[in-house]
């Protein structure tokens, strides 16, 4: 068989299961989410089930930049942000306090993840789902 075949099966199964080595093709995984980056609506995922919307922004507003999550994020997240910030490994949503409400670590372009203690992660997904409002 040929390598380049062999290969492009390996990527392929990496891709559909996600593993690590379909994260390695993403250079931006585990690093800061910059503000250009991170700018609109983002849907927060639990349990495989999308709950609502989080609008990050590029304004600075006290211990970052603003954050605004609609009111089905309530019962989703630890804490109501008002901000968000970004930290070594993707970005952290803030409360007014300017304590840190979750922090995500970056998985690629478009998915950041919070792991919680539950078992239950969190995820934000680039984008507004229509079922998440």
């Amino acid at each position: 068989m040929k390598p380049w075949l062999i290969c492009s099966g390996i990527v392929a199964l990496a891709l559909v299961f996600r593993t690590p080595l379909a994260l390695a093709a993403d250079h931006e995984a585990g690093v800061p989410l910059a503000p250009s980056e991170a700018a609109g609506a983002w849907t927060l995922e639990s349990g495989g089930r999308d709950v609502c919307v989080v609008t990050l922004g590029v304004t600075h507003v006290g211990a970052g930049y603003s954050a605004k999550a609609d009111s089905g994020c309530a019962g989703a997240l630890p804490g109501d942000p008002v901000a968000w910030r970004p930290t070594a490994d993707g970005m952290q949503l803030v409360g007014a306090d300017g304590q840190s409400v979750i922090a995500f670590g970056r998985w690629s372009n478009s998915l950041l993840v919070a792991h919680q203690s539950s078992g239950v992660d969190i995820q934000l997904k680039r984008g507004a789902a229509q079922d998440a409002h």
